[in-house]
């Protein structure tokens, strides 16, 4: 009775928000509904309150801690954004509004790459006057080191893969912490001729090879402030801001750089004169902290509870945008994990889904998102319509009869029990899982719910092993490209030869020589349609082996306060803010 009581309240709030949505966007209303702010999806039109003002602090709050700090560990999209404050690449995105965001431009080099050797040499040259905070000069050697990082997976653990697969695909390095060469810098793959140039040699051609580059695995490390495991703690800044101080689950902050140069830095306005985090555990104090104005910004993005956008769109709509993102939300098939490893009992689970009840929790369509039929989402080419379980045309409703057909193909004619892991510091993972609970109920499957913390996510469901030991058969998550290509978004997912024993993102252990090739054959390809084409193959492939249910492609509600500068939504960050480019008003 609990649950379906909250089900009523989260339809209900739904409906309101579609209501509210629906009059924000044709401009009903009183004109003081529109509040304060720069007005109603301001920063998805265009950049809100455009300025170049300095000062103040910049206030983000958040229920989520970063899985970690230190870039090359780093996976959340919302770290990757704010990492910008303080750690540079080689060539980042465009600060921009929209799809001109995933434009690549350079940030410590003075151009993107020189492409030679048939596109596997890529050279660069780095700027002048690139510092860390202790005015020490940024040199190729830092960048490579940096990079290195990313091989000492048992030091460095949970951040993409990327490089690690174009510049040493057969793992012949171990990483600089168990380098015998006099400087760790043993990787072969990269060359360093000079304090000012750095050379990459790829195995072989990958297209993607600078999107990858512009991720914050990318980032320099200075060697000798490089503490390991616990360079989570207080990276070394080659931005504009350094940490001043971070106390895990309750703050951060960072103030300037002062040995940062304006004239190195193409990208970073650097306005704020400090930008601090401030950790709840409450979701709905934190919508009601941003809306009283003491917070500007809630830093995963990840939208207002339903009472927070209620109370928003009636009262302070100028303050909202209603974004678009690149994310899916979906259910993770652990097929390691019995009776799961039969695709029968996984696609009884897909029909025995009413998706309705999972958008639902989500905000409904306006608010939430479009209901999703396959794992690509609309802004990669390779995207489309493909819909091999009849979601769209059922209605999102579940189908009984179907779900309980494939039950008895997999030998489990009277249903079965199994248990899902959703993140409890997002509440709406955890209403969906609880959403789908009720629904399996319906048609002989017991789905047992298991929240677990957001930062221990990486540990559980990054790890198969514990997947296994505990039975844990499904994982509700959600998913943003890496950057914008099939390859971005799916092949840490799905390709087989990206599963690890720890920071693991295919949590299906899916390793399917079709779909691997896919992979390859994709990368070949400099044209990006015909890639895309490749990709739809792949996709499609991924859809009928039933190892993901995707049920929803993500809208939300996002807040911006009235002290806000310079806000606008970024394709290459999923459709946040790009953080680095924001100021408030003091």
């Amino acid at each position: 009775m609990k649950r379906l009581s909250r089900s009523r309240r989260i339809a209900g709030a739904a409906a309101v928000v579609g209501a509210l949505l629906a009059t924000a966007a044709c401009g009903g209303g009183d004109s003081d509904d529109e509040g304060s702010g720069a007005g109603f999806n301001a920063a998805v039109k265009g950049v809100a309150a455009k300025s170049a003002k300095k000062g103040g602090t910049l206030k983000f709050i958040n229920k989520q801690e970063f899985d970690s700090l230190d870039p090359q560990r780093q996976y959340y999209g919302f770290a990757w954004d704010f990492s910008r404050f303080y750690a540079r690449q080689l060539i980042s995105y465009t600060p921009k509004p929209g799809n001109a965001a995933n434009e690549l431009t350079p940030d410590l080099a003075t151009s993107t790459g020189k492409i030679t050797n048939g596109g596997k040499t890529y050279t660069y040259t780095l700027r002048d006057g690139i510092t860390w905070e202790d005015g020490s000069p940024i040199t190729s050697k830092d960048v490579k080191y940096g990079i290195e990082r990313i091989w000492a997976k048992d030091v460095v653990s949970g951040g993409p893969g990327y490089l690690r697969q174009v510049l040493d695909p057969k793992s012949e390095y171990k990483g600089p912490y168990k380098d015998k060469s006099k400087d760790k810098l043993g990787l072969k793959a990269i060359e360093t001729p000079n304090d000012k140039t750095i050379v990459f040699n790829l195995a072989k051609p990958n297209g993607d090879f600078e999107q990858m580059l512009a991720m914050p695995t990318g980032s320099p490390v200075k060697a000798d402030k490089d503490t390991g495991a616990k360079y989570t703690n207080r990276p070394f800044s080659s931005g504009p801001y350094k940490v001043q101080s971070y106390t895990p689950g309750k703050s951060l902050s960072l103030v300037r750089n002062t040995n940062w140069k304006k004239a190195s830095d193409p990208i970073r306005p650097a306005l704020p004169d400090k930008v601090t985090v401030t950790f709840n555990s409450n979701l709905e104090a934190i919508d009601r902290l941003l809306i009283k104005g003491d917070y500007d910004v809630f830093l995963s993005a990840t939208g207002m509870t339903p009472s927070g956008r209620n109370d928003a769109l009636k009262q302070h709509k100028g303050n909202v945008d209603n974004i678009t993102t690149s994310f899916v939300r979906y259910v993770d098939f652990t097929t390691k994990v019995k009776p799961l490893d039969n695709i029968h009992c996984r696609k009884a689970v897909i029909y025995g889904t009413d998706y309705k009840s999972l958008q639902t929790t989500r905000g409904g369509p306006q608010a939430g998102g479009d209901i999703a039929t396959n794992m690509l989402p609309k802004s990669v080419k390779g995207s489309d319509d493909y819909d091999p379980y009849g979601v769209l045309k059922r209605g999102g409703k579940a189908d009984v009869a179907k779900a309980k057909d494939e039950l008895k193909q997999c030998g489990k004619p009277g249903g079965f029990s199994t248990s899902i892991v959703a993140r409890n510091d997002q509440p709406a993972e955890v209403d969906a899982a609880e959403a789908l609970q009720a629904s399996l109920k319906k048609v002989g499957i017991s789905l047992n719910v298991e929240p677990i913390q957001g930062s221990t996510s990486a540990s559980i469901t990054g790890s198969p092993s514990v997947m296994k030991k505990r039975g844990y058969g499904l994982s509700m998550t959600g998913w943003g490209p890496d950057f914008p290509t099939g390859q971005g978004f799916s092949q840490p997912l799905i390709d087989g030869r990206f599963i690890e024993q720890t920071g693991n993102y295919n949590v299906s252990e899916t390793n399917d020589a079709e779909i691997n090739k896919y992979f390859d054959d994709a990368l070949k390809e400099t044209d990006p349609n015909k890639a895309g084409a490749i990709y739809q193959k792949m996709n499609h492939k991924v859809s009928d082996l039933a190892v993901q249910m995707p049920f929803i492609y993500e809208k939300n509600i996002t807040w911006r306060s009235s002290r806000l500068t310079n806000a606008f939504s970024s394709a290459a960050y999923n459709g946040r803010y790009d953080y680095s480019q924001l100021g408030v008003v003091k």
